[in-house]
């Protein structure tokens, strides 16, 4: 098992009162599956993946990702097991405006200190190459199109070569080819036995999935 909650509650402290964000979640992933969580806005989808990543830390409840309960980590002891056991995809990218896409990829190495100095230039070409960007090496994120950033991504995120993979509306700024191009490279990192979760909107995405688990109104559905 590589992804296990149990009984994960969530809640935020707001001017109105405390909000609920998630609510007693039971779940259990595998390695190797590629999970869609699906829900309407405000269902707790994303709040839930940055439980997973480390980002958030539950209310009650316990979290298990990669073996290793993630509330009895303390911040600095989670910020590393995050670097070398998580990579994240945004929406949006979240690229570095001022490095290239190859120092873009370089980076989480850099921080985690997962490879010799001299070979992640390397590891990052080879990363790119994978992800067909391979001739952005060299370019800023604003040289490059919406799907360009967002496979620049995708190879970051695998930067590291951690064992989950969490993807919050990966193709939500992407047309639809492009969008379905991306699915398609989430699907073989599953294939690789990577654990990917996805945060989607995107109906015709979830046919492509190990399994869709649905939220509403902070619990599985």
């Amino acid at each position: 098992m590589m992804i296990q909650l149990q009984g994960v509650t969530k809640d935020y402290r707001t001017p109105a009162g405390v909000f609920p964000a998630l609510r007693g979640v039971d779940l259990a992933i595998d390695a190797g599956e590629l999970v869609a969580i699906v829900g309407r806005s405000g269902s707790g989808k994303s709040t839930l993946l940055n439980l997973l990543g480390g980002i958030d830390r539950a209310s009650s409840g316990t979290v298990t990702v990669a073996g290793t309960a993630l509330q009895d980590l303390t911040p600095h002891r989670l910020a590393a097991w995050r670097g070398r056991t998580v990579g994240i995809v945004f929406q949006f990218f979240q690229l570095l405006p001022t490095l290239t896409a190859a120092e873009n990829v370089m980076l989480p190495m850099d921080l985690a200190g997962t490879a010799p100095a001299r070979r992640r230039r390397g590891r990052a070409l080879d990363l790119l190459a994978r992800m067909e960007v391979a001739e952005q090496a060299d370019k800023l994120p604003c040289a490059l199109s919406g799907g360009q950033q967002q496979r620049v991504a995708i190879a970051r995120a695998l930067a590291n070569d951690p064992p989950v993979i969490l993807a919050d509306e990966p193709t939500g700024n992407l047309d639809s080819t492009t969008g379905a191009a991306v699915f398609r490279l989430l699907g073989e990192l599953a294939r690789e036995r990577k654990t990917v979760v996805v945060v989607t909107h995107e109906r015709d995405a979830v046919s492509g999935v190990s399994r869709a688990v649905t939220l509403a109104d902070g619990s599985v559905a």
